[in-house]
């Protein structure tokens, strides 16, 4: 980031129009969203999402457990986690994207959770909810898409209770060997192809693989997230670092 500006892909805009260039890209893939996570993921997203609600390890029984998915669009993250927890939990979606939590809702509902999983339209660097309200905070490819990590990593810290736990899952860096080159191939040349194909728009693609590359290496998110306050920061690289979950402890 510039002074007065922020990267919007490989690109430097205004800082003050990038939230509504980001909320435009996914007002145009909404609908779209999940196939778009299986063309950038090759499908692997789904497991992805699985190990992060292992890792959350939500409880279950009677404890009650409130827990926030930020940028939870489709659901996707959310009903996993009630699935994996006990009647007594609860899960909010927070979304600044009003398509994205409209297909949500007609996705929870479809599925029969409706009555779990509440949705609330909100900006991830000022969360519409009070200081030490959940016992988890999740957020799966959302974090690369806000202007400011660092308010959204203060955010999270304050909405989480003293023991709570922030999880993200992102995209990452490559750690292995000619993978790097392969994914690299596969995002910048397939990938909008696919867009063009399925979507009949390659540019909200074009986009998104480049929020990728801006995105923070492993080490250096994990300071970021040990600057906003949190302890035990941890993560674990994905099919060689193309994806990464981050852990950290409101102690």
């Amino acid at each position: 980031m510039t002074d007065g500006t922020a990267s919007f892909g490989f690109r430097q805009v205004p800082e003050s129009e990038r939230q509504g260039l980001v909320n435009g890209v996914f007002a145009k893939v909404a609908d779209r969203y999940d196939l778009m996570n299986d063309l950038m993921s090759g499908g692997l997203h789904r497991l992805w999402k699985d190990d992060l609600v292992g890792w959350l390890a939500p409880p279950r029984g009677a404890t009650p457990f409130a827990h926030l998915d930020v940028a939870g669009g489709t659901g996707d993250v959310a009903s996993r986690v009630m699935l994996a927890a006990g009647n007594a939990a609860t899960s909010i979606i927070c979304d600044i994207s009003a398509e994205m939590l409209a297909v949500g809702q007609r996705r929870i509902n479809g599925i029969g959770q409706g009555q779990r999983i509440g949705f609330v339209q909100g900006n991830a660097e000022a969360l519409p909810f009070a200081d030490k309200s959940f016992h988890a905070y999740t957020i799966a490819f959302g974090i690369r898409n806000v202007t400011h990590i660092d308010k959204a990593l203060a955010e999270a810290f304050r909405v989480l209770r003293p023991g709570g736990r922030f999880l993200c899952l992102e995209f990452s860096q490559v750690q292995v060997p000619m993978l790097d080159k392969l994914y690299d191939l596969w995002s910048f040349v397939a990938i909008p192809r696919l867009g063009r194909l399925t979507a009949g728009d390659a540019r909200p693609y074009d986009y998104l693989i480049e929020s990728i590359r801006r995105f923070p290496r492993q080490e250096t998110f994990a300071g970021m997230v040990r600057t906003a306050g949190f302890e035990q920061v941890s993560y674990r690289n994905l099919t060689g670092g193309v994806a990464a979950m981050h852990s950290g402890w409101r102690i």
